[in-house]
């Protein structure tokens, strides 16, 4: 363990009042692992290294994973159209839209929960209450019938409904229910034992319900927040060991082979000055316009959550938290810490 690291985790954390599991890993070598808060408040069950927190977007990189799978062994390709790769009617969806613009958020398409329009993401579950939410077909009416938002291919713009179109293609291809399709072919293979897309009306043991701190002190759960069960967009569920095998594995080609793996970590398209978006996956560079970090990140009500991969180090990081932030300065620190030395 890093003694300078873990107390510098630990100094952001009373800072911060972060609630979740850090773990920092340097290929076997582990660096940190530390847990702050409660699991559960209501029974003051403790945060762990075994609690399974959810993770929002974060788990967009499984689907590009599927994605890139399915292609790799030939059933798809990333310039197969939408309209050819589902049987929905999507009537004033551009024809051009392919996989890839999808993958790559510049597809042009409406999202569902678009974040120009809405600021809250529980205004979605007024009108359509997240408790029917359980499966992706679920989300097309949310979306579907809603005009382009952009021309196909002219500019970046983060879109989960791109995300939701993804899961079906992988279910529409392989036969499989998407959250089987991950737990067979991406869980199984990195050994993610602990991880999985659950519901929250029947979660397992060692689950962190997400808590949203309110301005008086009070709290509430993120159970009625968020659909009840995650997709292809988000919501898996994970421990901060699993998500270090993730990384593990998919940058040891288990996976993917070589070329579909590169794929996968290409900067496929510019988002600012120094990030960039690559098949479910930010990017980004440092000065000299080599690869710093391939990351993730997710953000819902109640949950927050960041992952990195730093490309020269070999080290990975993975920040999981069951309140609405925190995430974001824990890896910042640690960051710095490693920037250090």
């Amino acid at each position: 363990m890093n003694i300078n690291l873990q107390e510098k985790i630990t100094e952001i954390q009373n800072k911060v009042d972060f609630s979740g599991s850090v773990f920092v890993v340097d290929k076997e070598k582990v660096l940190a692992e530390q847990s702050f808060g409660y699991a559960k408040r209501s029974d003051q069950i403790e945060n762990n290294s075994a609690t399974r927190f959810g993770i929002a977007s974060g788990c967009k990189l499984f689907t590009a994973i599927a994605v890139c799978q399915l292609i790799e062994k030939g059933k798809i390709s990333f310039d197969s159209k939408l309209t050819d790769c589902l049987d929905i009617e999507m009537k004033y969806f551009d024809e051009k839209v392919t996989v890839h613009h999808l993958l790559t958020h510049t597809s042009g398409i409406p999202d569902y929960f678009d974040e120009d329009v809405m600021e809250d993401f529980e205004e979605l579950w007024v009108t359509k209450p997240m408790y029917h939410i359980r499966n992706l077909k679920d989300f097309l009416p949310l979306f579907q019938d809603e005009p382009m938002k952009a021309k196909v291919g002219e500019s970046f713009h983060y879109n989960n409904a791109g995300y939701i179109l993804l899961g079906l293609i992988v279910e529409q291809t392989s036969g499989l229910e998407f959250s089987d399709y991950i737990q067979a072919h991406i869980f199984n293979k990195a050994n993610m034992t602990n991880s999985g897309y659950f519901a929250f009306d029947s979660l397992p043991p060692s689950t962190a319900l997400g808590y949203i701190d309110k301005a008086d002190g009070t709290w509430k759960t993120n159970i009625y927040s968020l659909p009840v069960k995650g997709g292809s967009d988000g919501g898996a569920f994970v421990t901060a060991n699993d998500m270090a095998k993730l990384w593990t594995a998919l940058m040891s080609y288990q996976l993917l082979n070589e070329t579909y793996t590169n794929k996968l970590l290409s900067t496929h398209t510019q988002v600012n000055e120094s990030g960039y978006y690559g098949y479910g996956i930010w990017i980004k560079k440092n000065t000299e316009n080599n690869i710093f970090k391939y990351h993730i990140m997710g953000y819902d009500p109640g949950v927050s959550f960041h992952s990195a991969y730093y490309h020269d180090l070999s080290i990975n990081v993975v920040v999981c938290s069951n309140k609405s932030d925190g995430a974001f300065e824990i890896l910042s620190g640690i960051e710095n810490e490693l920037i250090k030395t």
